[in-house]
């Protein structure tokens, strides 16, 4: 195979893994829609955080602007997935704000503000005084800094699943679509020989298999002890 072919094999490969790390990530940007449904019905944000969404939205700008052809050329679907995340962060926050309480309306709405300021903050100091290549180790070791900082999430998760040995708060399908979204970015980072998109997304490849693991373990468990309940004397 002439070395041509193969370019444009393994720029199909990439490209495909891309892709399908895009489709993943959209299933999980459509995972709270049940929890602003409930908000909705009930306008009311009730014991609800909204700080999740403030923080994500924070990491989909940032690694949107990772992903630009002014800061990394070449991974434009990295920005895709984050622009996409990023509209979705924000017309959640936007109802959580819609329905809150008065002080907590105005607590969101400075946090959402000061995520704009920060976001912009880093765009300027990115371009007005670092040439290229700085330019993409300073947004790229923040964008790693922002997917770590998300990891939280899971690790309490996987953390709440050991102690109540119960899958009953770790849904099966959030749980492979996080799995397979953080995999099929580690393979796209790995075409494209980019560390800041590679290790990230391995060790949420590696925090995915873990929870899947979890949930065969807990799952089975549960299962086994309805087959054979215990009999009290």
């Amino acid at each position: 195979m002439s070395s041509t072919a193969l370019s444009s094999v393994y720029a199909v490969c990439s490209d495909a893994a891309g892709v399908a790390g895009n489709i993943f990530a959209f299933v999980l940007f459509l995972s709270p829609i049940p929890t602003f449904r409930r908000i909705i019905r009930n306008e009311s944000t009730e014991q609800f955080s909204g700080m999740p969404y403030i923080c994500a939205l924070l990491n989909c700008l940032i690694c949107l602007w990772y992903g630009m052809p002014l800061v990394k050329p070449g991974v434009i679907l990295v920005a895709t997935v984050n622009s996409t995340g990023a509209v979705f962060q924000l017309i959640y926050i936007c109802i959580f704000i819609r329905y809150a309480a008065k002080p907590m309306k105005l607590k969101m709405l400075g946090f959402l503000i000061s995520v704009f300021a920060i976001f912009a903050l880093i765009v300027f100091v990115s371009l007005r005084f670092l040439d290229s290549p700085s330019r993409q180790l300073f947004v790229g070791y923040l964008s790693v800094a922002s997917l770590v900082s998300m990891f939280a999430s899971p690790l309490l998760v996987i953390n709440l699943v050991i102690k109540m040995r119960s899958v009953e708060y770790m849904p099966f399908s959030l749980s492979l679509a996080t799995f397979l979204m953080s995999l099929a970015f580690y393979v796209y980072g790995m075409f494209k020989h980019d560390a800041f998109i590679c290790v990230p997304n391995g060790i949420g490849t590696v925090l995915g298999t873990v929870q899947l693991a979890l949930y065969a373990y807990y799952n089975s468990a549960s299962r086994e002890e309805l087959r054979h309940p215990l009999i009290n004397p």
